[in-house]
């Protein structure tokens, strides 16, 4: 450690510079063994042993294909200290679990995201992207891209998709701030000692809502995913109330967060690259798949996800004793230039693009990748062909560890 005059721990460290983050990074890839950290002191978080940080792309793809050594279960996958029993009844999700469990949860809700189900809501997608351009051209230039433009899509989908009424949709987009907001004072306040009874409220609010809605759709069934999911019997297994509000919250907040954030960095890639934009210009759709998959790549939304060593184990010539966690730093794995050439740069024609923005190989890739994809696709193509010389100016940076966010972003056109 004493090479390294930074430290991943320190919250201050996730307001440096991006510039600075970057150089970071580059430098523990460059390091012959994982990098260790001690864990920062948390109110609501006892104090753990500390990770190691796995920033290679090689690194994260072994720790994903062995999920039996490398578990999420043991302590939760989205914090780095374990989670406290209080916070397990809201964001106990599937996420935070192993299998059997995992794969009974996953097994239910599962149909709801096939490529064929998501085919079913692509007239809602185009037409939600249809009336999101049509404000965004009625309130002009000067407007935030981010509230106005990014967030809005994924929010309405996801909350149609669940039968969640529009008057509810501030509410739902106001609790996934709070519970992904980081150290942000923004959404989460000055007094980080009030931190934990902010995220508990916030996700027994959301709980409350979606249990409501499942109690009305148990006798009153729609065509929604709330009626599917409440009324579910998959070989005799069903949902709990605590497992359909669980999921809701991992719905809502993932949902909404990581798209309305690839989005946003999309725009301002978009920005800052404007011979990609003609390039993407010349065939919208043709040159769409590439270009998604470049902007998850170098969004890498979600900047990690933790794990626990079930017990000793070999990987890529070092050991990991049971119980030592490591964290995989999805975002640094997708700059790495072992595997990307010239990993900075932004190509939409790129291929291969073997990036782990959606989390890498194995139970716990992301069950919600295709319906990213299709709202990714749809946004930029409206925007492309109905506003294309939108611009963006400098971002708002989330202050927060584990989502790569953008808060704010004035928009020019």
């Amino acid at each position: 450690m004493s090479v390294l005059d930074f430290d991943l721990s320190d919250r201050d460290f996730w307001a440096k510079p991006m510039s600075e983050r970057e150089e970071a990074f580059e430098r523990l890839r460059s390091l012959d063994a994982p990098a260790f950290f001690e864990e920062s002191e948390m109110t609501y978080m006892p104090k753990g042993p500390g990770y190691y940080a796995l920033v290679k792309h090689a690194d994260i793809l072994e720790a994903s294909r062995n999920p039996e050594v490398f578990c999420s279960g043991d302590g939760g996958a989205t914090n780095i200290p374990d989670m406290p029993a209080e916070f397990a009844e809201y964001f106990g999700s599937m996420i935070n679990m192993d299998d059997p469990r995992h794969a009974r949860l996953r097994r239910i809700v599962s149909r709801a995201f096939t490529p064929k189900m998501i085919k079913q809501f692509e007239s809602d997608v185009e037409a939600a992207a249809v009336g999101i351009v049509d404000d965004l051209l009625a309130k002009g230039p000067g407007c935030d891209f981010v509230t106005e433009v990014a967030a809005r899509l994924p929010l309405k989908i996801i909350c149609d998709m669940m039968g969640i009424p529009e008057r509810d949709y501030q509410f739902v987009f106001d609790r996934s701030n709070i519970i992904l907001g980081g150290f942000d004072p923004e959404y989460t306040g000055d007094d980080l000692t009030q931190l934990a009874e902010r995220l508990l409220n916030a996700g027994m609010e959301l709980q409350q809502l979606v249990q409501d809605l499942a109690a009305h759709r148990a006798d009153n069934p729609t065509g929604d995913l709330t009626s599917s999911l409440v009324n579910a019997n998959l070989d005799g297994e069903r949902l709990t109330m605590q497992e359909l509000g669980s999921f809701f919250i991992l719905l809502v907040v993932a949902g909404n967060e990581t798209t309305r954030n690839a989005i946003s960095y999309g725009m301002r890639l978009l920005t800052k690259n404007p011979d990609q934009r003609a390039l993407w210009l010349e065939d919208v759709d043709g040159r769409a798949p590439g270009a998604v998959e470049e902007i998850v790549r170098l969004a890498s939304p979600v900047n990690f996800m933790r794990r626990k060593a079930t017990r000793d184990f070999e990987m890529n010539g070092h050991l990991y004793r049971k119980g030592q966690k490591v964290v995989l730093f999805y975002w640094a794995a997708n700059r790495d230039a072992a595997v990307f050439d010239d990993p900075l740069r932004f190509d939409i024609t790129r291929h291969p693009n073997p990036h782990v923005g959606y989390g890498g190989p194995g139970p716990h890739f992301c069950l919600g990748a295709h319906l990213a994809r299709r709202e990714i696709t749809v946004m930029f193509r409206e925007l492309l062909r109905r506003v294309p010389r939108i611009e963006v100016g400098k971002p708002d940076r989330l202050h927060s560890s584990f989502i790569n966010g953008i808060k704010h972003m004035e928009c020019a056109f």
